[in-house]
């Protein structure tokens, strides 16, 4: 090794370093290695994700390399989307190694005319094609870029009710207090802004329930919340005399999740008990 350090330093001063590429060529310069390491899906909503190919590229010479020229593209579903690039420019130590990566934002109305058709997949097809040229002391060597395989599309939340609590009741009119757990079904991150729907208990509508903004749910992460509602008999006269008794009934939620401005419909029917 020594002896190479010093070969390549004396060619290096003369005039044009000539020599050079013959020299590690003759000295057995290796092609660097360079695969596919995995998939990393970030800024997940009903809107669109950004869909980062991660790959390794390993230098096993005992001089660095740099990156040349790049081409790179990323299909989902058979439709070619945004081009990605590196997020800095490569440089790779000798004998090092270093992760590449490739972020793509997508959205979803890019590549289905109807999202909320697209999202009911539970996953997705994606393909990444190009190449990578690594400038080399023996010229500029062409690495494939190549892979195929799906991504988990963003699912509704899952969420259930509990058994809602009379906190105050009157002639006219009573408030319950509607607790929900709301779960994240993907192993990613999803923001839930709102979600938002009408309620109704024994068949009859009682009002509008919404759990406000919930921020980013961590992936197969839950959240719980109580939600008072004010509920007046003489607009829910079918709801009252079960308010009033307590014991099972059965409610209908037909709401709206909202996640990255986007909207996606959600329908629950659920038995309960009325606590009073």
């Amino acid at each position: 090794m020594r002896r190479l350090f010093v070969a390549v330093l004396t060619c290096c001063v003369l005039p044009g370093c000539a020599y050079l590429s013959q020299f590690l060529g003759a000295a057995g310069f290796k092609e660097p290695g360079f695969a596919f390491k995995k998939l990393g899906l970030q800024d997940a909503s009903f809107q669109g994700i950004t869909l980062d190919t991660i790959w390794k590229l390993d230098n096993p010479n005992p001089v660095g390399l740099s990156l040349a020229s790049i081409e790179y593209a990323l299909t989902v579903e058979d439709k070619q989307v945004v081009s990605g690039k590196p997020k800095q420019g490569l440089t790779i130590a000798s004998q090092g190694s270093t992760d590449l990566h490739f972020p793509a934002g997508i959205k979803f109305q890019d590549i289905a005319q109807v999202v909320q058709t697209f999202l009911t997949k539970d996953n997705a097809k994606w393909g990444a094609s190009g190449a990578l040229g690594i400038k080399t002391p023996i010229g500029v060597i062409n690495l494939p870029i190549s892979k195929s395989g799906t991504f988990e599309v963003p699912k509704l939340p899952a969420i259930a009710f509990g058994n809602p609590k009379v906190s105050n009741i009157s002639i006219t009119g009573a408030t319950l207090e509607f607790p929900l757990k709301v779960t994240n079904k993907n192993s990613y991150a999803l923001p839930i802004s709102a979600v938002v729907g009408n309620l109704k208990l024994a068949g009859a509508s009682i009002g509008t329930l919404s759990t406000g903004n919930l921020g980013a749910m961590q992936g197969k992460g839950n959240k719980d919340v109580s939600i008072p509602l004010t509920v007046n008999f003489l607009q829910a006269a079918g709801a009252a005399a079960k308010i009033a008794q307590g014991g099972q009934a059965q409610i209908s939620f037909d709401a709206d999740v909202q996640s990255g401005g986007q909207k996606l419909p959600l329908n629950i029917n659920q038995l309960v008990s009325v606590i009073k």
